[in-house]
């Protein structure tokens, strides 16, 4: 057995749409995996692993309410191997996998447990706009009057739906600040407080593509969003830059060519290694969501993300100031939807230790989400969303 391959750490991220174990390790393992019924486990067996204390611990990872996995232990199976036994809360899809070293972390084994009767992003809409208004569906809520500029009469317009997109999540933490800030609890806490400020507005509903700490894939975010039909997409960051001096607000959309500036062009590509970070299965690929983001002939959905892009970034600048006074744009790959107009916030730097403690405070995380929706607000109010079915399709 090799003394040089040991397990460093396991981490687990718990959600509604999967558990993930992600168990880092120094060396490349082998390793075979199988399921059994009655009760549900998912069996792992690694091989050349000294069985050491954080496999040990590995039981007390699990927390009572995880809502896939109700226990999961390790001991020596035989010599030279390790096994672990994942015990089940009901029967899963699992997702078996290695990843390289990127970033921080060395290699990693992760065991991903998907339900098999994942929750229906469009059934959660229905069932929170329910509670918001009363008892009521989104269906059967009264129609809004919005007040289209320019017409001089006011038009019956639909509830319109926004997703919120909380930059990175779980195994992927973002950039980390100075202090000690991770991106990823920056960005929920702002989009926390946004969804609350939309769903109090008469007209609009707020979805998050996670409403806890974990990892979803880019692809996954923009298959959220059009799966309930948004009529927006909205993703929240904080990130970082070179130079710790780099400070202030921006607001991105989509390019179809080339990046607007070189600093578009490095945030792009940083938020675009979040699925190698995170840890995506490569061999679990979505053909319909590929040949949707290869779609790149959206010139219309660009135009109306940057009408949407300076209507926030004018609110925005009056709390805080701008890195540029114009929308960036860049091939940011979760912007990618053909149908929805999407914009990218960066709140601020949290690299920048003035500003990554300005992020830190709740009183400016509701100033910054004040100047988003009032934002949104301006663009609907010049920009009434198309009609559309009340609801998603569920095709």
């Amino acid at each position: 057995m090799s003394r040089g391959n040991g397990i460093l750490a396991v981490r687990v991220w718990p959600a509604a749409d999967y558990t993930r174990v992600a168990i880092e390790h120094s060396d490349p393992l082998k390793f075979t995996h199988f399921t059994i019924k009655n009760p549900d486990r998912l069996v792992v067996d690694l091989e050349g692993v000294e069985f050491n204390g954080v496999l040990d611990g590995m039981a007390g990872k699990i927390a009572p309410d995880d809502p896939n996995i109700k226990l999961l232990r390790a001991g020596r199976f035989k010599p030279g191997v390790v096994r672990l036994v994942m015990e089940l809360k009901n029967e899963v899809r699992p997702q078996v996998f290695v990843l390289p070293p990127v970033g921080e972390y060395g290699y990693r084994l992760v065991l991903d447990v998907y339900p098999l009767d994942p929750p229906d992003p469009l059934l959660q809409l229905i069932q929170r706009s329910e509670s918001l208004y009363g008892g009521t569906t989104a269906e059967q809520k009264p129609e809004t009057i919005v007040e289209r500029p320019r017409q001089g009469k006011p038009v019956v317009d639909r509830l319109v739906t926004i997703t919120l997109d909380p930059g990175h999540g779980g195994e992927d933490p973002g950039a980390v600040g100075r202090g000690g800030s991770y991106e990823k609890h920056v960005t929920l806490a702002v989009a926390h407080r946004l969804r609350a400020k939309i769903d109090a507005e008469p007209n609009m509903r707020a979805v998050l593509t996670r409403d806890t700490d974990y990892f979803v894939p880019l692809q996954m975010r923009v298959q959220k969003a059009r799966r309930i039909q948004s009529d927006l997409f909205v993703s929240i960051h904080a990130d970082a830059f070179t130079r710790p001096d780099a400070n202030g607000s921006s607001v991105f959309a989509l390019s179809e060519s080339g990046a607007s500036s070189s600093a578009a062009r490095y945030l792009a590509q940083r938020e675009n290694a979040a699925d190698l970070i995170g840890g995506v299965n490569l061999g679990a690929k979505d053909p319909i969501l590929a040949k949707t983001l290869l779609d790149l002939s959206q010139t219309a959905t660009i135009n109306d993300s940057l009408k949407l892009g300076r209507a926030v970034l004018n609110e925005i600048g009056g709390i805080n100031r701008l890195h540029k006074d114009s929308v960036e744009q860049a091939g940011f790959a979760v912007l990618k939807a053909p149908d929805i107009p999407s914009i990218l916030i960066e709140t601020a730097f949290i690299s920048n230790p003035e500003e990554e403690r300005r992020l830190n405070d709740e009183a400016y995380q509701d100033r910054m989400a004040e100047a988003i929706i009032s934002g949104i607000r301006k663009y609907f109010i010049k920009n009434p969303p198309l009609a559309k079915s009340r609801l998603a399709r569920l095709d």
